[in-house]
Parts: C-alpha cells; structure tokens; sequence
C-alpha cells in the first residue's frame, strides 16, 4: 500500500460551528467522508479561525469578519486525522496576539503540528514535520492575506509573503525549503492562503509562481482561500492545487459559485517518495458538517473540475469515487 496523504480547504470551527460543537460528537461534524479521511496516512488543512477563549478582537486594523473556536475544537480537529494545520490566514489574530498564542499552545496540546504563525518572524517561517506511512513530510505555509497581521522578528504572526517571481521572494521560498530538507524532509509541501475570495481561477501571476516553487524543490502545492476549488495541475512530479475550497464551516453558499462543493485531495506517494497519483473525492459542505456528494451534485462537481483543469492541460479520469490524476 502507497501512503495517502489527504489535503482539504479551510476548517472553520468559530461562529455557528462553535456554537454546535457542545451538542455533537466530533465525529459528527465529519458525516461519511470520515471514513475517507481516516484512511488516509494524514490530512493536512487550513485552520481558518483562532482556538481561544480570549475575547478581545484584533483592532489595529479593521476588519469584518472574526473567528473564534473554544478549546474542545481541537476534539473535531483530531477526529478526522487532521495531522497538521496551516495558521498563515487572515483569520489567526481575529482575537488578537494572545488568540493566536492560545491556538499554537492548543494545537501543541493535542498533537497537531501546525506552520505559517508563531511568536516571531524564525518561528512562523518555520516547517511542520509530520510522519505519514513511513515518509517525512515538511510542510511550510505562507499567506498574501492581511499584511498587518504579519509577524516580524520580535512580533508575533503569520508568515506574510507577496506573491511574486523576483530572486528576492525566490530566495526566501528556497531557503525555507532548504531548512526543511535539513530538518529531514522527504517530501515538501508549500501550503498558501492566497488570492482574492470566490473566483474560480487563478491569477496568471499564481501559475507562474506555481511553476517556479516548484522548480524549487516543492512538491505539492496547497493553495486554499477562495472559498470555491480550482483547477489542479501537475508539473512534472509535482502538484499544483491552486485552492481546496472550503470544508468545513458556517457560510452562505452563492447559487452559483457553489462554495459548498469541494473535495477531499488524496495524494497517493511511491515508496521512492514521488507522487504516484491524485485521488479527487467530491463532497457537499452543509452548515457545520461536511458529507460525500452524491447523484447529480457529484456529477456536476466532477464536471467543474474537469473544465477547471483543462486550462492547465490536466489530463482528468473519472471513477467511481471521483476524479483521478495521474503523476506518474
């Protein structure tokens, strides 16, 4: 058996979410993709909220949304296999320095690696090493999103990066990916919060970024922050996921764009440590809980994937579970 290493969109677990979370099991929130996420050797996420019960909201800056989780969410967290976190959004310091030093202390408690925030700039930039099925996979995360929020080196924050292609942004990606080789990394995953919310693609700026972090050494791309899934594309053995769409939370959902369809991202790797092939499952997000798609919804959800991913020349099969890539 090749080792699984299954990637969703954001987890938002403040607002309608928290408040559901005392009444509920933490498998619940999951539905029947559970078992799906479970299977795999680990689930890597974005984390779109703080796991706080401080209360005082960020006010440096304005902003309209705030997301806050109590401390049992980790519970929800830790029931799908979620292994590893990225915390490089515009939703980390929603309740300020101590929301975010409460989350990274929460996190630690139950286990959950987690990369792209920390007290200092050395820290946020910092890889995440996860075992996953006998691999060591490092993953560093990164955000365009909210500028204030970025930490410096003696400021707590996320790991704020321009979305550029200059040797001066290329050389801060190459030497993260230089210090998670050195802390042991197998396989390198670069996770982003990127990009304005609900377009279904991608800038021409991103691919080209894409092309070159990937020329660099990363494996697997894991965009997320549109709120709607994009095109996939694979760029030799490697993996581009331009954005995983939501997963898990509270929203409206527009008629249209559909930020209720999504998918699981399975991403199946050789024992030599290169990517054999993605395994795309589709699911429906419903308020505070998630579920495979089926019938037609399944059907449509496979069919704007495979037209999103004809722009990048993504050769897509269909299969029972969903859609598959092959990187081999």
């Amino acid at each position: 058996m090749m080792p699984t290493l299954a990637f969703i969109g954001d987890v938002m677990l403040g607002r309608g979410v928290n408040a559901v979370i005392p009444s509920r099991a933490a498998e619940w929130f999951w539905g029947d993709v559970l078992p799906l996420l479970r299977s795999a050797d680990a689930v890597f996420a974005n984390l779109e909220c703080a796991i706080t019960t401080h209360r005082a909201r960020w006010s440096l800056t304005p902003k309209v949304f705030y997301f806050r989780a109590d401390p049992h969410a980790v519970q929800v967290l830790r029931a799908a296999n979620i292994r590893c976190v990225s915390l490089a959004n515009n939703h980390t310091l929603d309740y300020d320095v101590p929301g975010l030093l409460d989350t990274l202390r929460y996190l630690d408690e139950a286990g959950i690696a987690h990369a792209g925030a920390g007290r200092t700039l050395e820290e946020a930039e910092a890889p995440a090493l996860v075992e996953a099925g006998g691999i060591r996979v490092g993953v560093i995360s990164a955000t365009d999103n909210e500028p204030p929020f970025a930490a410096g080196p003696d400021r707590p924050g996320t790991n704020y990066l321009e979305i550029r292609t200059d040797p001066a942004t290329l050389d801060r990606v190459a030497g993260w990916i230089a210090r998670a080789r050195r802390a042991g990394a197998q396989l390198v995953v670069l996770s982003l919060h990127w990009g304005p919310n609900m377009v279904l693609v991608p800038p021409p700026h991103f691919r080209a970024f894409a092309h070159a972090v990937t020329d660099l050494g990363v494996d697997v791309l894991h965009g997320h922050s549109a709120h709607v899934f994009q095109g996939v594309e694979r760029i030799g053995r490697r993996l581009v996921l331009y954005d995983t769409g939501d997963f898990l939370d509270d929203y409206a959902v527009d008629p249209e764009l559909r930020n209720d369809w999504s998918f699981v991202f399975c991403v199946d790797v050789r024992p030599d440590v290169t990517l054999e092939r993605l395994r795309m499952v589709p699911v429906r997000l419903r308020y505070a809980r998630v579920d495979l798609a089926r019938g037609p919804e399944f059907k449509a959800i496979c069919a704007r994937m495979e037209e999103l991913c004809r722009m990048f020349g993504t050769p897509v099969v269909r299969t029972p579970e969903g859609l598959e890539v092959s990187l081999a």
